[in-house]
């Protein structure tokens, strides 16, 4: 008879996860995620082949905690018009932990490495796509407002622009003026 498995795998991503905030991702090695939970290589290995497949399920992870957090804030809208970017645009104007920060940012040199791991958060975003498209008065207008906050989200997230909370606020709610809008509307040129 075969041993009992004992280790949790979520104790093992948690522990990835602290050595990726403390090491970054491109330092995370199976050495360090087994010393961090106290447990062999090998009982890493027998879950996660790889380095990669290590990163690749904790970017799975971080991904579908994310859509979790936002389908939150989309089931307050329910039955509301423009339910799902209104819950969007309302998550975006709650911050973060500055852990869930850390892991994610530092997530990214491996996103910005590796192809084949982008593949979650591509497949995340052609259904929030999807999802906004279907479910707006104003398609065009809901796209460039998810456009406007990722973008201003991901500014605040690398350092390179944030703005104090009043303003952060303020420039979420213009932005979701955006959301009855139709782009369509305006002349090409």
């Amino acid at each position: 008879m075969g041993r009992h498995r004992t280790i949790d795998r979520e104790a093992v991503l948690d522990a990835a996860e602290r050595v990726v905030m403390r090491a970054g991702a491109a330092h995370l090695t199976l050495d360090a995620v087994a010393a961090e939970a106290g447990i062999s290589k090998a009982s890493v290995l027998y879950d996660y082949k790889s380095k990669r497949a290590l990163i690749g399920t904790l970017i799975e992870r971080r991904v579908g905690s994310e859509e979790k957090r936002i389908q939150s804030f989309i089931d307050a809208e329910i039955g509301k018009p423009d339910a799902d970017i209104r819950g969007r645009l309302a998550a975006a104007s709650r911050s973060s932990s500055e852990e869930d920060r850390a892991v994610a940012l530092n997530l990214c040199v491996a996103l910005a490495q590796d192809a084949e791991l982008r593949g979650p958060v591509q497949k995340s975003l052609q259904n929030t796509l999807s999802a906004i498209a279907a479910s707006s008065t104003h398609p065009r207008g809901a796209l460039l407002a998810f456009l406007a906050v990722e973008g201003l989200t991901l500014l605040d997230w690398f350092g390179l622009l944030s703005f104090p909370e009043p303003e952060r606020d303020r420039l979420i709610a213009e932005i979701g003026w955006l959301i009855g809008q139709s782009p369509s509307a305006i002349p090409q040129t």
